[in-house]
């Protein structure tokens, strides 16, 4: 039993402020092309994201945006640029960028997974928006896919400068739900203490441990088994995304932290599309039910397939996709 929820951990998980520095040809909105590069700073260090135009951008305007933000582990090519592209086609400004330590952005160690970090970055990728002209900045929500939810949930809580929430297929857990997928208090404090050691190791000599991000062959890696999305060069295995280092001292990071206190702190409009398939559902409704709003809806989508199996289709199949941007949209506009 202990084996098995340890895999289905492997394929949820994987499933998974000085922000106005360093802004590269962001001055120029009469004629932006539909997706440009930009860069922002995040606590020093320079972050690079993906901002997406509406179609019919005209630059004598000013627009709603949104921060977009997809699971751990993952750059602003997989799932965050998928959703930021098509909320965009719905008439806002998105932002997908690469979190610190990820992709095209800075941050030391490499592929270290930080809850709180990310959550900083997103509150950073917010003043980046703030910046901009085009930009209506009393109108600006953030949306976030399996952990991005996470992080765009805490961040919200601390954040008054974003006006309104989606999450979709939201991973959130607490103490008790790390022991049912990681052996039991046992197999989590072996993980919290190998984090230690690697935080160590790092601290002294520099050397970073790490393990493999997914693996069909490796059980260490941090996702085990044949997960198609991260494993499929048409799906999730894309090139700029590292399926090989998966930092060890993540682990201490992603199982202490706890979002579910955060809810009561969270007074903005918010909308959670989730499904009984997804992961962890009765925590997104119970996240749900703590939200400090009485303007908040929860959107349950209907599956035959099992939890967490149902997760995985969040992150790029159409159904489910095209479902949460049409609910999303239409709550922005209403909420903002």
């Amino acid at each position: 039993m202990k084996k098995l929820l340890m895999t289905i951990a492997g394929a949820v998980l994987l499933l998974s402020s000085s922000a106005q520095d360093d802004q590269k040809d962001n001055s120029n909105t009469s004629n932006p092309e539909t997706m440009k590069r930009v860069t922002f700073t995040s606590e020093g260090a320079q972050l690079v994201g993906n901002l997406y135009y509406p179609n019919d951008f005209d630059g004598s305007r000013k627009y709603p945006a949104l921060v977009v933000s997809g699971s751990w582990t993952t750059v602003k090519e997989q799932m965050a640029g998928l959703y930021a592209e098509k909320l965009a086609n719905e008439g806002f400004i998105t932002l997908a960028f690469d979190f610190r330590n990820f992709g095209e952005s800075e941050g030391e160690p490499r592929f270290y997974e930080s809850p709180d970090l990310k959550k900083t970055d997103v509150k950073n990728a917010v003043s980046f928006l703030t910046s901009l002209p085009e930009v209506e900045t009393a109108k600006i929500g953030a949306f976030g896919v399996c952990a991005g939810a996470m992080y765009t949930l805490m961040a919200a809580s601390e954040d008054d400068r974003i006006q309104s929430v989606v999450t979709t297929a939201s991973w959130l857990h607490d103490a008790e739900a790390v022991k049912l997928f990681y052996g039991g208090a046992e197999g989590v404090n072996e993980k919290v203490t190998a984090a230690q050691t690697a935080k160590k190791e790092y601290a002294e000599n520099g050397t970073v441990a790490y393990i493999p991000s997914i693996s069909t062959e490796d059980p260490t890696a941090a996702m085990y088994g044949p997960y198609d999305y991260y494993l499929n060069p048409e799906r999730g295995a894309v090139k700029e995304w590292s399926a090989d280092k998966f930092a060890v001292m993540s682990w201490e990071d992603w199982l202490t932290t706890d979002p579910m206190p955060t809810a009561a702190n969270l007074t903005v409009p918010t909308l959670m599309i989730h499904s009984d398939g997804s992961v962890l559902p009765q925590y997104t409704k119970n996240y749900f039910e703590q939200i400090a709003t009485e303007d908040k809806k929860l959107h349950w989508m209907e599956t035959e397939l099992e939890s967490p199996y149902h997760q995985f289709n969040y992150y790029d199949q159409d159904t489910e996709v095209n479902e949460s941007v049409a609910e999303a949209s239409s709550w922005f506009k209403a909420n903002m």
